[in-house]
């Protein structure tokens, strides 16, 4: 009885798999049926087209090349095709592997001349007897500004019909434009590391000074808090210096400003306050590196220091939904608003005064320039200052965004 009622559940379960994998055929015919040939066509060419742009946006190497020949292959319906750079072969799909070095010379002659050629059966010769290839088709890559990087190598059976010509000229015209926009990213992320190095440079001698005067005061007079405030500073520094991530957390951001603030209040005394206002829940957000901290220290530095008496630094953070809203306001001096402008205009333009306020001018205008460039022209900031009413500054960063995350 137990083995007949196994073999009827195994018959069963065999139907039931079966009956799934009709429906799913049927399904599928359905799906076929409704598209048009032409759509059909479309989607194959712009699915193709995909495969092949995610690694050329990683730039003309080896590893991208192997991965996106095969694909270009496709789109140009050549019997081979093989991708260059100005030196190298640097992947080859389908026939024509043995006219390699044939084929890297013809390239580098398009590369030096930026100017297409088709190579017919003279030009291939070989000594194989059974060699299929008569032709080829060699069209440049252009990358940014125009400059040609490499080569697009279309490999054809018989002599190269006017529309593999056209196809593959598409083709390389199309994987350039890849090519160039993985050269803009590169450049971009180059600015970025630039402008890091550039608000460190502006920060750092200022800072370091008065924060090793301020710990040299302590000495001899309280050798604890002098060696509390030596560690503070090697961890602001470590920081603030760290060699890795474009981006970072806003608790990150925080504890290097604590660290920052336990230093100016050793040197400012009971003159600096500070009032923190943190919703934790925002305490993951992630932002550009060093993006908070030139606010706080422009407060400190530009508005608190020429204050006489006490002043007050807030620094608030709160939950806005699918946005975190920081501010850094002080009651300090402040500015005139039409100075602060004409300021940073003179800073894009590459000019500027060299005063004292040139500092508060880049800081602003670096922090201002990173979060537009990360999160669009929407998340830039907003300064609200008048001369006697201290200045306030805010940002808006979105929770999540594509590609941004902290250590990145």
């Amino acid at each position: 009885m137990g083995g007949n009622l196994s073999a009827v559940v195994g018959v069963v379960s065999l139907v039931t798999a079966l009956t799934a994998a009709l429906l799913a055929v049927l399904r599928l015919r359905a799906r076929r049926g409704i598209a048009t040939a032409t759509q059909r066509a479309t989607y194959e060419v712009l699915h193709t087209a995909g495969l092949a742009a995610e690694p050329l946006r990683a730039g003309l190497s080896e590893a991208g090349a192997a991965k996106a020949v095969r694909h270009l292959r496709a789109l140009v319906g050549a019997v081979g095709l093989a991708l260059t750079d100005a030196d190298r072969l640097l992947a080859l799909d389908g026939r024509g592997t043995h006219h390699g070095e044939q084929l890297l010379t013809a390239a580098q002659r398009t590369v030096d001349s930026g100017r297409s050629t088709v190579l017919g059966e003279q030009e291939l010769r070989c000594d194989r007897v059974d060699c299929p290839i008569r032709g080829a088709v060699v069209a440049p890559l252009q990358g940014a500004d125009g400059r040609v990087v490499g080569a697009l190598v279309a490999i054809a059976d018989s002599p190269p019909p006017p529309g593999l010509v056209q196809a593959t000229l598409e083709t390389a015209h199309w994987a350039g434009n890849q090519l160039a926009l993985a050269e803009l990213d590169s450049s971009r992320e180059r600015l970025a590391r630039a402008e890091i190095r550039a608000l460190r440079a502006q920060i750092s001698p200022h800072f370091i000074y008065n924060a090793l005067t301020a710990i040299g005061s302590f000495v001899r007079t309280d050798p604890e808090r002098a060696r509390e405030l030596i560690l503070e500073f090697a961890e602001f520094t470590r920081y603030s210096f760290r060699a890795h991530g474009e981006f970072t957390t806003l608790a990150e951001e925080l504890r290097s400003i604590d660290r920052y603030l336990t230093i100016e209040r050793a040197r400012f005394g009971d003159r600096l306050q500070v009032r923190l206002q943190i919703a934790p829940e925002v305490l993951p957000v992630t932002l550009p590196f060093l993006c908070l901290q030139p606010l706080v220290e422009n407060a400190v530095r530009h508005g608190l220091s020429r204050k006489p008496g006490t002043g007050m630094v807030s620094i608030e953070a709160r939950d806005a939904g699918a946005e975190c809203h920081i501010t850094v306001e002080d009651d300090g001096v402040g500015m005139d608003p039409t100075t602060l402008t004409a300021g940073i205009a003179e800073l894009a333009r590459g000019a500027g005064d060299p005063g004292d306020d040139t500092g508060q001018h880049v800081g602003l205008s670096n922090v201002d320039e990173r979060l537009r460039s990360v999160f669009g022209d929407r998340f830039g900031l907003v300064v609200e200052t008048g001369l006697g009413s201290g200045t306030k500054v805010s940002m808006r960063v979105p929770k999540f965004h594509p590609g941004v995350r902290a250590g990145s």
